[in-house]
């Protein structure tokens, strides 16, 4: 553009800063300038520091929610040690704990009072029967017969003259010499005088029976256990006070030994069954026996049959009293399986009866219902319900139920020598 004949040169303005008019009111104003681009950014890079403080505190208490959460599952899951039961031997015998007792045994007392005049035999003697053991003396008894022998004499001279004076009054009876009430008087004096002998014979042999007894005998052949009295001491029959025992005699030849044997084996045990005893006073030796006889009824306190063998013992070893172990001849049964007594579980709910717990596919608990054989102490003997396979629970909590996951944290196997093995 051209001015007063000069060229004047115009610069243009940025757009930014043209100004741009508003005719409304009469006014012109101008507008604000655009939005600086480094705000925005500051801006944003503001909300992304925000952000990242944030997270990175939520990011560990979330870890930490969710390793709790890890931890109260796994601690929920029990830990349990398991074991493959070892096979039990062969069993063709079984060995049950017996009392031996005297083939006969028996107290002895005093039938009559008075005092100890001797004793023949002490403790330890072996004695016949009917060998004389002790002599009473007994004053009173004798003088109590005196008196019974001279009340016999009296009614039997009182019984002769009944006889006579009835029979006299029957021949008068025939003249009518005498009344019939007569002859029937004198009939019944003779019937009673009669009844009066018996009576005094009677009392004399009791007293002649009471006077046997001051000497004791042995009623049967053994030996002398215990003699609890001595001489000068005060016999008492028992009549009127507690009888004291004088002498006590067993029969040793032959002895009884009782036995109860489980009701599992009480099939087996019949009469004519061999048995043989030990005793540990007597390492290596087996004494013969034959059980003769059982009581024919299970006990139900202990679920045994009671079973009674004989033994002889002509020798005098075997002391009646005596703990042996009895050997009893079966025939061999199922194979069995052993475990240990802390495997068995017992609940009185249901009718589950005896369990063991056992580990299947890796983690799942399993109850399984098993009858028990021999208690050997530490383990048991299992029957039936168990395999050999089985992975046995040794430690089962008593919150275990079928079906639930357990940990398994140390698989052990017990060796038939009963050594453990990882």
């Amino acid at each position: 553009m051209t001015s007063n004949g000069k060229e004047t040169a115009i610069t243009p303005q940025p757009q930014e800063q043209k100004e741009n008019w508003n005719q409304a009111g009469g006014k012109t104003l101008p507008l604000p300038p655009p939005r600086s681009r480094r705000g925005v950014l500051f801006a944003i890079i503001a909300l992304a520091i925000v952000a990242a403080v944030v997270m990175a505190g939520l990011i560990p208490r979330w870890k930490a929610t969710a390793a709790l959460r890890n931890q109260t599952r796994d601690l929920a899951i029990p830990s349990v040690t398991v074991m493959h039961p070892k096979p039990g031997a062969p069993q063709n015998e079984v060995i049950l704990p017996g009392n031996i007792q005297a083939f006969q045994d028996s107290p002895i007392y005093a039938r009559t009072n008075g005092y100890l005049k001797k004793w023949y035999v002490d403790i330890g003697a072996r004695v016949k029967t009917g060998q004389l053991l002790a002599e009473i003396e007994t004053p009173e008894m004798d003088q109590q017969l005196d008196q019974a022998r001279a009340d016999l004499n009296t009614a039997q001279a009182n019984y002769q003259l009944s006889q006579i004076t009835s029979q006299r009054y029957q021949d008068l009876l025939n003249t009518d010499s005498v009344s019939k009430q007569d002859v029937d008087n004198a009939v019944g004096d003779f019937h009673a005088k009669k009844a009066m002998v018996d009576s005094a014979q009677s009392n004399v042999k009791r007293l002649e029976q009471l006077q046997s007894f001051e000497k004791i005998y042995a009623p049967f052949e053994g030996v002398i256990t215990a003699r609890n009295t001595d001489v000068g001491h005060l016999i008492n029959s028992g009549a009127g006070a507690p009888a004291t025992e004088l002498f006590h005699i067993a029969s040793i030849r032959q002895l009884r030994v009782y036995v109860n044997v489980p009701q599992q084996y009480s099939p087996a045990a019949k009469p004519g069954l061999s048995a043989d005893l030990t005793l540990q006073e007597f390492p290596g030796r087996r004494f013969k026996g034959t059980l003769v006889r059982t009581a024919g009824a299970i006990d139900v306190t202990s679920r045994t049959l009671l079973v009674e063998v004989d033994v002889d013992n002509a020798s005098g070893e075997l002391l009646p009293g005596s703990y042996a172990e009895v050997h009893l001849k079966v025939a061999s049964g199922p194979p069995s399986l052993i475990v240990p007594v802390g495997a068995l579980i017992f609940r009185s709910e249901g009718s589950e009866g005896l369990q063991v717990g056992i580990v299947r596919d890796g983690d799942r608990a399993q109850l399984v219902k098993i009858a028990l054989g021999r208690d050997l102490g530490s383990e048991v003997e299992v029957t039936s319900g168990l395999s050999p396979g089985d992975a046995v629970i040794t430690n089962p909590p008593d919150s275990l139920v079928p079906g639930e996951t357990v940990r398994v944290i140390d698989a052990v196997s017990t060796d038939p020598s009963g050594g453990v093995n990882p």
